[in-house]
């Protein structure tokens, strides 16, 4: 029953972002939106962490499942990648340290706030 209630509760984050973001005409993805939703949701401890432990686990294990249709995406667009592969190497690296560096500032805020 746990984990129907877990799975409940993320979908019901997913959907709710999903409609916020068809509101806002898709300017950022609903997913992400849910996300977000989530988290906040957590931090505020609106919804307990062990509702949604046993699933997120789950999620985390199977997470290799999740990449499958991206790289079959990436293979099929073989040719557009091949003609621009270093403004795609230079984005990703960019991008990949724009993200760790943001990251690290949030966690050390939230530990900070704790303390």
């Amino acid at each position: 029953m746990k984990m129907v209630k877990g799975i409940f509760i993320i979908l019901l984050f997913y959907f709710l972002g999903q409609g916020i973001s068809y509101l806002m005409s898709g300017f950022v993805p609903g997913s992400i939106i849910g996300m977000i939703l989530l988290f906040l949701s957590l931090y505020f401890k609106a919804i307990k962490p062990d509702y949604v432990q046993d699933v997120a686990n789950a999620f985390t294990r199977n997470m290799a499942i999740f990449f499958i249709p991206a790289g079959a995406g990436l293979l099929g667009s073989y040719g557009l990648i091949s003609k621009f592969w270093m403004s795609i190497l230079i984005i990703c690296s960019v991008s990949t340290i724009l993200v760790i560096v943001v990251v690290a500032i949030v966690q050390q805020r939230m530990e900070g706030k704790k303390r």
